[in-house]
């Protein structure tokens, strides 16, 4: 017999990938976002793909991240970022396809 009042939940997925590899390259970029200490715990993985549009700035990509809410919403404003190792000063920087950008939150020691 089927429970007829029985819920499915149903996610809806974060973000749409584009069709085909040729719409990826011209139109969004792909990113590997990695967490670190805090930022790790606040958004419960260590490393996540991304996917935003060509022309995103690091500053786009932490407005994403801080539309989750939550714990990570509180972290991310005092957290600084890595492109591909390298520190970002300017969160206007652009992001490239294939990089991977670091979120790492202020550490405390010396």
């Amino acid at each position: 017999m089927v429970d007829s009042h029985a819920k499915t939940a149903t996610r809806t997925p974060p973000q749409t990938a584009p069709e085909t590899a040729t719409e990826t390259a011209e139109t969004h970029v792909t990113l590997t976002v990695r967490f670190f200490a805090a930022a790790r715990a606040a958004a419960g993985v260590d490393e996540e793909p991304a996917v935003l549009p060509a022309g995103a700035t690091v500053a786009a990509l932490s407005e994403r991240l801080r539309g989750r809410g939550g714990e990570l919403a509180r972290v991310l404003p005092r957290c600084s970022f890595l492109c591909d190792g390298v520190a970002v000063r300017d969160l206007e920087r652009r992001l490239e396809h294939g990089q991977t950008v670091d979120v790492l939150p202020p550490f405390a020691g010396g």
